[in-house]
């Protein structure tokens, strides 16, 4: 893929209809359906090639998963972020973590309540 050029990419992950791929420099890639955000770029427009996640430029990036709509990642400094579809189905139940937010998150949303823990 063009957009991995001389990256190495050491974790990937597929939600249901989009993918998220970790480089060795801590960077995180994402592309497919932008439904509900779940690319975290600031949208809800599809990638069709691997895109930059900008919004978490601040840290270095060392796990990554793609869920149904929705994805997490986890930074060198135990630093939890959250983006896309922020209510699991009828029941309301939010599956960002960020509380009483259920909003769709559209960029990567640091949360809250793993603040502070190591």
């Amino acid at each position: 893929i063009e957009a991995f050029a001389g990256r190495r990419i050491v974790a990937v992950s597929a939600g249901a209809g989009h993918s998220l791929a970790l480089a060795a420099d801590g960077s995180v890639w994402s592309w497919g359906d932008g439904d509900y955000g779940t690319v975290g770029h600031g949208n809800r427009q599809g990638q069709v090639l691997p895109k930059k996640v900008e919004a978490l430029g601040g840290g270095r990036v060392v796990a990554v998963s793609a869920g149904y709509d929705h994805s997490i990642a986890l930074t060198a400094v135990g630093a939890v972020f959250t983006w896309g579809e922020g209510v699991n189905g009828a029941g309301g139940l939010g599956r960002l973590g960020h509380g009483v937010d259920l909003s769709n998150q559209l960029l990567p949303k640091k949360i809250e309540a793993f603040a502070g823990q190591r």
